[in-house]
């Protein structure tokens, strides 16, 4: 039985019957009028209750379905498994063969003590084409954990967040986990929609994320004009925070154009290794301005404490052997066997794509994938990047292993389902 007579006492019982199981994940509390006669206090006194518990994540208010407990954010991750007998082109995965050994890497790695610089000054002139000089380098445990930490430093739970429809798993999942609500902005092959982006940030967003080229899961970049559209839009908007996840920094076959406005107070670029390094590199690079590099610093430095030094050894060490032109040229080859094969077919796609995956809009997501299943092909649904808003019926195919022949065959096999 809930007890109690203030808000935080209501809160606090509610919590200790989730903790000894006598409430579980989907059951429903009581009406906020029941709860309040059964208790004899003021109903606002209960309805506090509730919020605090839905500010903490305890529980939701569904408009029709009342209150109820929430179970573990769950969120979907790369790496789609598939049969032997069938060719998976839904990893989101990149091609290990082109991944650089970092056994090598290793040998005159020479283990830190405590007190000594977090930050390997190898690492410092890395990755870090179009961003002003002079800014901190930080280093994060990847992309999703730099992002992760970066709205920490200035979102509450129950924030906003605009992030591109359809978007990258990781980023909506860790919205999804840490409770903070999507604002989907829609994207095309130019980028994220600016129209869009002023409509989240009017609504109350108080931080964007952009991924600036080789877009996961639509393969679209922000060009020179959409990126300077913006700007424009930033501008207006100085207290909210700008991220940019730039993943495909390296080995892009677009420029990159920085959506952050000149001056900006808040904003970060966020630069994994996982895909031209390998996805276990748990590392991300990091620039921001002065204030969010030094909090985000000192919050990684209160917690883990730094990234190993160990990884940033082997990172520093693998850059220089890793011949980032051809591998560039391998992906956006591979890129362009499926839109040929696709495009001698009549399926149309954007010549433009970038990174490690196509996205091809169909009539009807489950019977395309299922019929292309039913034919030894694996695919994404584009369902499963939605960030909430009506996204149109696509798949998702990852290009980077595919062969020529292939490609000839899927091409082949959708056709017969479009």
């Amino acid at each position: 039985m809930i007890e109690g007579n203030t808000a935080a006492e209501i809160a606090g019982s509610v919590r200790a019957l989730i903790q000894t199981g006598a409430l579980s994940e989907g059951d429903a509390l009581p009406a906020i009028r029941d709860l309040a006669a059964r208790a004899g206090v003021n109903r606002n006194t209960v309805a506090a209750a509730y919020a605090q518990l839905a500010a903490a994540g305890v529980v939701q208010t569904r408009r029709r379905g009342g209150t109820v407990v929430l179970g573990v954010p769950r969120s979907a991750g790369e790496g789609h498994a598939a049969s032997d007998a069938a060719i998976n082109l839904a990893s989101g995965n990149p091609d290990r063969a082109l991944l650089p050994s970092p056994a090598a890497a290793i040998a005159g790695y020479a283990a830190p003590l405590y007190g000594e610089p977090e930050v390997d000054p190898a690492l410092d002139p890395l990755a870090a084409d179009g961003i002003p000089a002079g800014h901190r380098l930080v280093l994060t445990h990847g992309a999703a954990d730099g992002m992760e930490r970066l709205l920490h430093l200035y979102l509450a739970r129950g924030d906003r967040v605009a992030v591109e429809d359809p978007g990258y798993l990781a980023a909506i999942g860790m919205l999804r986990v840490n409770g903070y609500r999507a604002a989907p902005v829609p994207v095309d092959a130019a980028g994220m929609s600016a129209a869009g982006l002023r409509a989240a940030l009017d609504a109350g967003a108080r931080a964007v994320i952009c991924t600036p080229r080789a877009h996961n899961p639509t393969g679209g970049g922000v060009t020179r004009e959409r990126a300077a559209e913006l700007r424009a839009v930033l501008t207006a908007y100085p207290a909210v925070t700008v991220i940019e996840d730039d993943h495909f920094s390296m080995i892009s076959a677009r420029r990159y154009h920085r959506i952050t406005p000149e001056g900006h107070p808040r904003w970060a670029v966020v630069r994994s290794v996982a895909k031209f390094l390998g996805p276990d590199l748990r590392l991300a690079l990091v620039r921001a301005d002065p204030v969010t590099a030094d909090r985000l610093a000192a919050r990684l430095a209160a917690g883990s404490g730094w990234v190993s030094h160990l990884l940033q050894h082997c990172v520093a060490r693998l850059w220089d052997a890793v011949p980032f032109d051809r591998v560039r040229d391998t992906y956006a080859g591979r890129i362009r066997l499926l839109t040929d094969a696709l495009g001698e077919r009549g399926i149309g796609v954007d010549p433009r794509t970038d990174g490690l995956n196509v996205w091809i809009p169909v009539p009807s997501e489950a019977e395309v994938v299922a019929g292309l299943a039913a034919r030894g092909w694996v695919v994404r649904p584009g369902r499963d990047f939605a960030a909430g808003g009506a996204v149109a019926p696509a798949i998702r195919v990852t290009t980077s292993t595919i062969t020529a022949a292939q490609a000839t065959g899927f091409a082949a096999g959708l056709a017969t389902l479009l």
